[in-house]
């Protein structure tokens, strides 16, 4: 037993390195999978109603969201060419055709500077919690991975909102790094350090419950298919589907926090890019108060599907990938513990 601590002192059999490992894997394959749908759903947008300088939109790889600022109407990657589509499929044809099946990645690399690191802190923070509060909570441990989830998620968010402030500002200004510097200085001086977490409100608003929820629901439903099929350890399908139905629920319900959250992530960026940062957006309730007034109740609830399209199997992708993992060093970290026994025998 001694020997099993050493090797790996991770509860779970593993060490919280070798969750960061699996929890980065998990992320590289879902934004592989998932950025082509963001590409396509960006163009199409573009073209409906295309995007004036200094005007901003959310880039979302199903794992999280980021902001884009637009320079002029056709310098980003995601719509820089020209060109009529007819729907989802036919751009899909239209750009692999035209500009090579590559372009369909065009935003990766902005995708993977933020989500791979908020996927890292905020997975192996979970894992991590989750069993110190199973202990804790004792006869109410079924409860810990709701609880675990919704910390989790606040300590990720909070770290990497002021990375994507800083992102904002450089994609905007075209900043060299000194000059970025500069001017957050200047504006921690000016408007004080909580500037730099302004739009964390409704991102936590929606990404709390929805974390809650998510690993709530998806430890049941893992803890009911493994019972159902008589199985100790889930396997890859048990995870995928658990992941991708506890995914659909969870985005179901926190869908209006994420419409106001889109509106004032947008409305910010705008700011970013026309040199106004010093101006508030407005707040989470009036937000939604102005949807309600404008669009109806049904407004909360825009872009259902779509979001449904992306969440369930970036949910599934990312939670069958580091499940793997987890059990692909699990085995390993056993092999090491026995393989000195065996060799003593």
């Amino acid at each position: 037993m001694s020997g099993q601590s050493r090797a790996s002192p991770a509860s779970d059999g593993i060490t919280p390195l070798q969750q960061m490992v699996a929890s980065c894997s998990g992320a590289l394959l879902t934004s592989l999978f998932v950025t082509p749908l963001d590409v396509v759903k960006i163009r199409l947008q573009a073209q409906m109603n295309p995007f004036p300088k200094g005007k901003c939109f959310v880039y979302c790889n199903g794992l999280m969201d980021h902001i884009c600022v637009c320079d002029n109407g056709n310098s980003k990657a995601w719509y820089k060419a020209p060109g009529h589509f007819s729907g989802t499929l036919d751009a899909f044809v239209k750009i692999i055709r035209r500009e090579g099946i590559k372009s369909l990645w065009s935003g990766l690399p902005p995708t993977l500077v933020m989500a791979v690191p908020a996927t890292v802190i905020y997975f192996t923070c979970y894992d991590q919690l989750c069993a110190v509060l199973r202990v804790k909570m004792g006869d109410r441990a079924s409860e810990a991975p709701l609880l675990a989830g919704a910390i989790a998620r606040v300590g990720s968010a909070t770290v990497i909102s002021p990375l994507e402030l800083i992102r904002t500002k450089m994609q905007s200004q075209k900043l060299t790094y000194r000059e970025l510097t500069d001017c957050i200085r200047s504006a921690v001086e000016a408007e004080g350090r909580l500037s730099m977490w302004r739009g964390l409100g409704p991102t936590l608003l929606r990404d709390v419950p929805f974390s809650a929820m998510y690993w709530y629901n998806y430890e049941k439903g893992k803890a009911w298919l493994c019972e159902r099929y008589n199985t100790r350890e889930p396997t890859f399908a048990i995870t995928f589907v658990s992941g991708a139905s506890s995914g659909s629920f969870a985005a179901i319900v926190t869908l209006p926090f994420d419409v106001v959250k889109t509106r004032r992530q947008v409305e910010l960026g705008e700011l970013q890019a026309r040199n106004l940062s010093h101006q508030v957006s407005s707040s989470t309730f009036s937000v939604m108060k102005r949807i309600v007034m404008q669009d109806g109740f049904s407004g909360l609830f825009a872009g259902f599907l779509p979001r449904l399209i992306k969440v369930a199997p970036a949910c599934a992708i990312m939670i069958s990938t580091y499940e793997f993992g987890k059990a692909f060093f699990r085995k390993h970290n056993q092999e090491r513990i026995h393989r000195p026994l065996q060799t003593n025998t």
